[in-house]
């Protein structure tokens, strides 16, 4: 696996899979919450301040709305962002259980 994108913090993870579908900002900190049974909480500074960055990366796009609750959603390069970030986690996980299982590497 190479190193395309450094790792995603867990709250940024969270919230890349919030936007599969169209959310305002309240809504993915409500969901965040939910998915992670309550363990991750992101606060309003928080939230703002990742959109803004992974609207820059081109992550995330802000949709055309009517202009009181912006809604965003994640772009096909977000997409590969957090596909990557699976197979990550996935490698992570499976190398865990493989040595403490006793496994050689």
């Amino acid at each position: 696996m190479t190193q395309e994108h450094p790792p995603l913090t867990e709250g940024v993870y969270y919230i890349l899979l919030a936007l599969y579908e169209a959310r305002h900002g309240y809504g993915i900190m409500q969901l965040v919450e939910e998915l992670s049974n309550g363990r991750v909480r992101l606060g309003a500074g928080t939230i703002y301040g990742a959109i803004k960055t992974l609207q820059e990366r081109e992550w995330i796009e802000a949709l055309e709305g009517d202009g009181r609750k912006k809604e965003y959603i994640i772009t096909d390069s977000g997409k590969k962002v957090v596909e990557y970030e699976i197979l990550r986690l996935r490698e992570l996980f499976d190398n865990g259980i493989r040595i403490t299982k006793g496994e050689k590497a």
